[in-house]
């Protein structure tokens, strides 16, 4: 048995910021994928997956009784099929920022959530709405409080625009320029990170007021400036815009980027080559860059390998 494709996400632009009402632009990246799988051989892996998929399982049944009228689920029908060695079978690398719980929550929902909002239907924006609060609820047993957005991205496999927290829409970007010279790329930091602690960081921080203004005037307005580019194609301000915002990363996030990267962080920043930015909350797993030319950072971070998520 193996139950439908659901695809990792790649957070473009909005990591911390839309925990503030930042812009978001969130898009499907299907090199790595998962489904629900059952084997008559299970590996060490897929029997550690299912051991996590019956504690979920006690998790959706607290869920169905707290959030009446929420969700519900076809419950026994889930717990029959982990017991029988049900496990999700994933290519997502954990810990790295690009939604490997996220996928495993839409392909659950989607298998067993009964009356359950469809991707044939007109999403409106109630339906997209309803949906992220269902996946915030459902992925905060994998790392404390989750805005829901990697589900619903993995299940409805389109970008999406967040505008603010009440405020998302399906949407389109521009085609891929195959022979363009520009791209982004994703980065391997080598380690994996965690959401929680670097979240709990962020929230430690957003205690000071300096830190505060310095989100609202520069990160949360280079952010919203750079969703507006990507969407309308206007490469040379993006770049501007990108140089700004990873300037403002580097000198205000520097927990969240691992240390070994710092150099080659404000190496971009100098030479205009490359600009990094994070790729999800950070502390390890992908780094997220943007280039106008994909030889030179290549060059230019020689040694590593990227991974181009989109050409320009």
């Amino acid at each position: 048995m193996k139950g439908p494709l659901f695809y990792s996400k790649i957070l473009l632009f909005g990591e911390y910021g839309i925990i503030k009402d930042s812009k978001g632009l969130s898009i499907p990246y299907n090199f790595f994928k998962g489904a629900l799988k059952t084997d008559d051989n299970p590996s060490d892996t897929a029997s550690k997956s299912n051991a996590s998929l019956k504690a979920y399982v006690e998790y959706l049944r607290n869920i169905e009784k707290e959030e009446q009228g929420l969700v519900s689920f076809d419950l026994q029908a889930l717990e029959k099929d982990v017991a029988n060695g049900m496990y999700f079978d994933s290519s997502i690398p954990q810990g790295y920022g690009i939604g490997s719980s996220g996928a495993l929550v839409a392909a659950i929902y989607d298998k067993y959530a009964t009356d359950k909002i469809t991707v044939l239907e007109n999403l409106t924006r109630e339906k997209l709405l309803r949906l992220k609060e269902i996946f915030g609820k459902m992925e905060s047993f994998f790392h404390g409080k989750s805005s829901g957005l990697d589900p619903l991205n993995s299940y409805l496999s389109l970008p999406i625009l967040i505008n603010s927290k009440d405020n998302i829409e399906s949407t389109s970007i521009p085609s891929q320029n195959k022979e363009g010279k520009g791209a982004v790329f994703l980065l391997d930091s080598g380690t994996t990170g965690e959401t929680a602690p670097m979240v709990q960081l962020f929230m430690e921080k957003m205690k000071q007021e300096g830190f505060r203004s310095m989100l609202k005037d520069q990160f949360i307005k280079h952010t919203d400036a750079c969703v507006e580019d990507f969407l309308n194609g206007n490469v040379k301000s993006l770049f501007g815009n990108l140089k700004q915002l990873s300037h403002v990363v580097f000198h205000n996030f520097k927990p969240m980027i691992p240390s070994k990267f710092h150099q080659l962080w404000q190496q971009g920043i100098e030479t205009n080559d490359y600009y990094l930015k994070l790729c999800g909350s950070g502390g390890g797993g992908y780094i997220l860059g943007f280039t106008q030319d994909l030889e030179k950072a290549k060059k230019a971070l020689n040694g590593h390998n990227l991974e181009v998520v989109y050409n320009f």
